[in-house]
């Protein structure tokens, strides 16, 4: 987006990223690990208060994959599978997180869950650990959307709505979510 860091924008006079992780909580995770790269000490400060574990990605400026392999990594040697929810994507609920959760855990195969809207692909999605060694090799500003496409006979799509589409990548696009920018 460039200028004001759009996690840190309101959204009913709370940051995005507080009330994307606070949903997160309130959803039926095991528990939620944060991975921070820009302004890492303004998005802790943010989530003050909150029950939650922290992945510094010093490496964040290389692109996505690198926060994705710093969650990862950060992840309790029994966990089953990561849920990953984008911080700058205002529309998702807990409900919505809970609809990806559940469709996992009700289909033994233990598959790859992606979020869709009418039909598109989006996020969030989960990745069951069977998937978490190739995440090791993913490279550049490119999170897990190859790897979903190499596995298209375990990927289950679920519809959320417009939430799996709606990211804030510019400032049109948070005027148009709700969001005001901090320009601090």
């Amino acid at each position: 987006m460039g200028g004001p860091n759009k996690l840190m924008a309101l959204f009913s006079d709370r940051p995005l990223i507080r009330q994307t992780v606070e949903r997160a909580l309130a959803a039926h995770t095991a528990g939620i690990i944060v991975v921070t790269g820009h302004q890492a000490e303004r998005i802790e400060a943010a989530l003050s208060g909150l029950n939650v574990r922290f992945a510094h990605n010093p490496d964040f400026a290389s692109g996505l994959s690198s926060s994705l392999k710093a969650g990862v990594s950060a992840l309790p040697v029994d966990a089953a599978a990561a849920l990953i929810v984008l911080g700058d994507m205002p529309g998702v609920t807990t409900d919505d997180l809970n609809r990806v959760i559940d469709a996992f855990t009700a289909d033994s195969t233990l598959p790859i869950v992606r979020a869709t809207h009418n039909g598109k692909r989006g996020n969030p999605v989960l990745l069951p650990r069977s998937v978490f060694p190739v995440i090791s090799l993913l490279q550049g500003d490119t999170g897990a959307r190859h790897l979903i496409e190499n596995e298209r006979e375990n990927v289950i799509d679920v519809e959320i709505g417009v939430g799996a589409s709606v990211d804030v990548d510019t400032r049109d696009a948070m005027a148009r979510a709700g969001g005001v920018l901090q320009e601090t």
